[in-house]
């Protein structure tokens, strides 16, 4: 189980002590973490999203494993990338996050049944390599269970990313399925997608008042009840406003991550902007 301290662990570690001694830039809004998952700017290369959040002002991103992988590749030739590609090549990506003043806090790579184990345990040497204490994965229960001796072994958490399809037992959907993941690790946490939450028809502020000590990571979005679509936020159902008054209240730790995925009516860094925006206001 995570305690206060433990997230102020991960608050600390998540940062480099050369970061600690640069201007980095600060988007804690009431004592809450706000900042972004890279996936927001899909469309753009890595120093693209890097120019995009010094614009917005985000000093906190959770890198979209796809940002820094091959494009265009076949599945085999991206296992082999993520076999070979040194270390210091990836190293060299967390250094222009530390230059660009915004701190690396995750590295999201989903892990599915199709990875070999040795591409497993590479997913762990590529996060120690980007200087990230957490991986985020949209993983399978069942993949989950393959990956959990790997996190015991490089002492590394994994907190799995949730989405709404109830009807598959497999899918990190209901709450027994976060329930079944934490079961099979002490490195495991939970990376809860208050949006998604909202659209299996749950209620992410009781939520995460209950299990608090085991989420690391919010992706904030909005969308509707009942498989719903993404909206532009404050359209759907889901109650963000209410979670980062919680996070703010409570003093809860966790990063509350910003994913443009409503089709929105302008460009990435326009729409991510509008989000921002709209958690200033709601933790005004």
């Amino acid at each position: 189980m995570y305690t206060r301290r433990d997230f102020g662990k991960f608050a600390l570690v998540a940062m480099p002590a050369s970061l600690l001694a640069q201007k980095k830039i600060n988007s804690t809004i009431g004592g809450v973490l706000i900042g972004a998952q890279s996936y927001s700017f899909r469309e753009k290369p890595l120093d693209g999203v890097l120019q995009a959040m010094i614009e917005v002002g985000l000093g906190e991103c959770e890198l979209f494993s796809p940002h820094i992988e091959p494009k265009g590749v076949s599945r085999e030739d991206l296992r082999k990338w993520r076999l070979t590609v040194p270390p210091d090549e990836i190293k060299a990506i967390r250094k222009k996050f530390d230059d660009a003043g915004i701190n690396l806090c995750a590295f999201n790579l989903s892990f599915n049944d199709s990875f070999t184990d040795e591409e497993i345990d590479r997913g762990f040497v590529m996060a120690k390599a980007l200087g990230v204490p957490v991986i985020t994965a949209s993983a399978t229960v069942s993949s989950a269970k393959r990956v959990a001796p790997f996190a015991d072994k490089h002492n590394m958490i994994v907190a799995f990313h949730g989405h709404s399809d109830i009807k598959d037992p497999n899918q990190f959907a209901k709450p027994e399925a976060f329930a079944q993941a934490l079961a099979m690790s002490k490195k495991f946490a939970i990376n809860l997608d208050i949006g998604h939450f909202v659209a299996a028809n749950y209620d992410p502020v009781e939520y995460i008042r209950a299990n608090h000590e085991h989420i690391l990571v919010l992706h904030l979005k909005d969308r509707k009840r009942n498989e719903g679509p993404n909206t532009p936020w404050g359209e759907g159902d889901t109650p963000i406003k209410q979670v980062l008054q919680l996070l703010k209240k409570e003093k809860y730790p966790m990063r509350a991550l910003i994913e443009y995925e409503y089709r929105g009516t302008s460009d990435s860094v326009t729409e991510v902007k509008k989000c921002f925006e709209y958690c200033k206001a709601a933790l005004a």
